[in-house]
């Protein structure tokens, strides 16, 4: 039985765009049925990586929106006050 070498985790992507880039380049390659079966294994948890990237890049956004939402809330209800 061959022994099968570990794969070396890829890196991180450099942006969120660059995620979004090399998901949708996954994707066409798995669509086109072409890859070996390793090959498609390798791909499909590379696209799990990438894509957990991007939802928490997006939560992490998401909050940061938030955040300033209530300080412009906060700031517009003291500005009232005035």
């Amino acid at each position: 039985m061959p022994r099968k070498t570990p794969v070396a985790p890829a890196a991180p992507p450099a942006s969120y765009a660059a995620a979004i880039d090399e998901l949708e380049q996954l994707i066409a390659g798995l669509e086109n049925g072409q890859l070996p079966l390793e090959a498609l294994l390798g791909q499909y948890q590379r696209g799990a990586e990438l894509l957990r990237y991007c939802r928490e890049r997006l939560q992490v956004v998401e909050q940061q929106v938030r955040l300033l939402d209530e300080g412009a809330q906060g700031a517009d209800a003291a500005a009232g006050q005035r």
